[in-house]
């Protein structure tokens, strides 16, 4: 793998961890998987997003890096390549979203103090689905506190992701999802795994699902 350090990203049910794993155990690397019930404050924040969002986002950002921190400068001689299936960036991104102008102006400062200080990752893959699919996906992981997630919520979230990837010259592999199946279909999970063994330049690279 040309890879050391690899990032899944997407929406909400696009499927971050479900590829995270697979490639994880194809490659018999390193996982982190974002610990997404530890937060007391998501299913509240779904109920009161006003009243719960700056808590909900401060919590994610002190687990990831915390989570980030300690298990990228932990070497281990048998793993040399570590998959996330979320990108730090994601704290900002998240924010921008749920978070009163002020309260996102100052949650941006510690964001900016914090970032620095974590590894980036070598590519992102990143996960596109529409909004109709993924409201599928959800319903089927059936979380309690998801299932009346807005269209325009998921809309307003993956605008704010294909900004954010269009404006920053991150390596992206940028993968429609629409039909994806990676655990039914071999051949979806195929064109991943091809597609990590080749070089990329910095910008967005687009990848097909058959």
């Amino acid at each position: 793998m040309k890879y050391s350090f690899l990032t899944i990203e997407g929406n909400i049910g696009a499927g971050k961890t479900t590829l995270a794993n697979l490639l994880s155990k194809h490659f018999n690397s390193r996982l982190i998987l974002e610990e997404f019930a530890e937060n007391p404050f998501l299913p509240k924040f779904y109920q009161n997003p006003d009243q719960y969002a700056f808590p909900l986002e401060l919590f994610f950002m002190a687990e990831r890096y915390k989570q980030l921190k300690e298990m990228l400068q932990t070497n281990d001689m048998f793993l040399k390549t570590t998959v996330s299936d979320y990108l730090f960036t994601k704290c900002l991104l998240f924010a921008k979203v749920n978070l009163r102008e002020e309260e996102f102006r100052l949650y941006q400062k510690l964001f900016d103090i914090i970032n620095p200080q974590i590894i980036q990752p070598d590519i992102l893959i990143y996960l596109h689905s529409p909004v109709s699919k993924l409201q599928e996906n959800i319903k089927k992981r059936n979380r309690s506190y998801e299932q009346l997630i807005p269209n325009d919520y998921l809309f307003n979230l993956q605008e704010t992701y294909t900004q954010y990837i269009k404006q920053h010259n991150i390596k992206t592999l940028f993968v429609d999802a629409s039909n994806a199946d990676f655990i039914g279909n071999e051949n979806h999970l195929k064109v991943i795994l091809d597609a990590l063994e080749k070089d990329y330049e910095n910008g967005q690279h687009y990848l097909t699902l058959p």
